[in-house]
């Protein structure tokens, strides 16, 4: 009975290790690397060359940003589904985590806030966004939107606006 009892207590102990082990390996996995931030930054800047900064603007809503979670693939396309540019993101090879979309769009968004000036002085017609899709092409997120004197950086656009509606009635019937 004693040797039993010794042996689930081990068990339990080795089990809890395992577990935060994984969890660790988890989270280091989560950070971006410096390699990673270096590979965005030259993502974003190959984007930003195709559009340098012109009296002519393009006409474009989107930039589509396709991640493919097995192959690490990162792909920009404009509104026509042609290909700005490609990189591959070794760290996010064989990525299997369920929120890695989530993870991905906060970096992303991380990156084009770090480099706003450039992302804004694109010549494309505004309003313009950079939209996060997944390797089917479907929307996941909405990264960055830029507008002539409005700059939104992920979330939703009308957030909060019934309130706002509401405040400016009550003052206005007041």
């Amino acid at each position: 009975m004693c040797k039993v009892f010794y042996y689930n207590i081990f068990l339990e102990l080795c089990f809890v290790f395992i577990q935060k082990t994984l969890s660790l390996q988890k989270i280091r996995m989560m950070k971006t690397t410096e390699l990673t931030s270096q590979q965005i930054e030259r993502f974003i800047k190959k984007i930003t060359h195709k559009f340098p900064s012109t009296d002519e603007a393009s006409v474009m809503t989107d930039i589509h940003l396709r991640v493919t979670q097995d192959s690490g693939e990162m792909m920009a396309f404009d509104d026509d589904d042609q290909e700005i540019t490609r990189c591959v993101i070794e760290e996010w090879i064989e990525n299997k985590d369920e929120q890695f979309y989530q993870t991905v769009t906060t970096i992303l968004r991380k990156e084009l806030t770090t480099h706003q000036a450039d992302v804004e002085s694109m010549s494309i017609l505004k309003p313009y966004s950079f939209v996060l899709e997944n390797d089917e092409k479907e929307s996941v997120a909405e990264l960055y939107v830029v507008d002539d004197e409005t700059v939104i950086i992920g979330g939703d656009l009308m957030e909060g606006l019934d309130e706002d509606l509401d405040k400016f009635l009550d003052d206005l019937l007041n």
